[in-house]
């Protein structure tokens, strides 16, 4: 398997779990920076390598009501700082090609939204960054579809790429995880997250919005943790029955470290075994 390389974190083959995590959608720069800092202390405490997330912009949304975030230059301004201020690599989505330059400029990690996975120009066009991609799984797709995403991006010449598992559609409103897909997908080669938190969401369940069942966060992450994933994607707020987006599906800061201490711990017993 590939190594994939984020600043000094090394993802992939038998390197420590990757936690990729941080609130939906940036709500103000102070509650951004810190969820940041209370993230980073909380992964050093663990000795666990920490990549931040938020979106400056949701594009994708269940209403034109929903909110969105600060948008791209006011979004882009406020992870910089968290950025340099925490010494931390950031990870956020874009949604457009027009939005790829000037997102390239600051992230470390640009990711492909689950519904853009398909659209090849675009695919294309975060691939001639040369930044990391993280590309999430689209809920309609196989886990053996990825083999196609990843070689679009191979044909940039970039090989600096992660696969993100959040689950496929299970009827209306629903997602079911599949853990067969994370030894398929790490198959083609390359490092692949669980997105923990998506995966227990209910697309458009509560009528304008998503719902979701966060009670199922810690057992479908221990889950793909024993399965071999090489990280896993959470959103976190310090209260989701308040966060403006997609509070049902995120946890609370409060239980992350009790979580992230049992994953560490599963980790290790995969890697001891040599099963990742």
């Amino acid at each position: 398997m590939k190594e994939v390389r984020v600043n000094g974190i090394r993802i992939g083959s038998s390197n420590p779990l990757l936690l990729v995590a941080g609130p939906c959608v940036i709500e103000s720069e102070r509650e951004c920076y810190n969820t940041a800092k209370r993230l980073k202390e909380i992964t050093a405490e663990l000795n666990i390598p920490f990549i931040f997330k938020s979106s400056y912009d949701k594009a994708n949304r269940t209403s034109i009501d929903s909110p969105r975030g600060p948008g791209l230059k006011k979004g882009l301004k406020i992870l910089k700082r968290i950025k340099e201020s925490l010494s931390l690599p950031i990870l956020s989505d874009v949604h457009s090609e027009g939005e790829i330059r000037e997102a390239s400029k600051v992230l470390d990690v640009i990711q492909i939204p689950a519904f853009l996975c398909r659209q090849t120009d675009f695919v294309v066009a975060v691939a001639r960054t040369k930044r990391v991609v993280n590309v999430k799984k689209g809920q309609f797709l196989s886990p053996w579809d990825t083999k196609n995403i990843i070689k679009k991006i191979e044909t940039t010449g970039n090989k600096n790429i992660l696969i993100t598992e959040r689950g496929f559609s299970f009827g209306y409103n629903n997602l079911v995880a599949d853990m067969r897909s994370i030894p398929i997908i790490r198959r083609f080669g390359y490092p692949v997250v669980f997105d923990a938190t998506h995966s227990v969401q209910l697309p458009g369940g509560a009528g304008t919005a998503s719902g979701g069942q966060r009670e199922f966060v810690a057992h479908l992450a221990r889950a793909a943790a024993a399965v071999g994933c090489d990280g896993i994607f959470m959103e976190v707020h310090h209260c989701p029955d308040k966060a403006l987006c997609d509070g049902p599906n995120m946890i609370s800061l409060d239980n992350l470290f009790l979580i992230l201490k049992q994953l560490k711990e599963i980790d290790n017993l995969v890697r001891r075994f040599g099963l990742k």
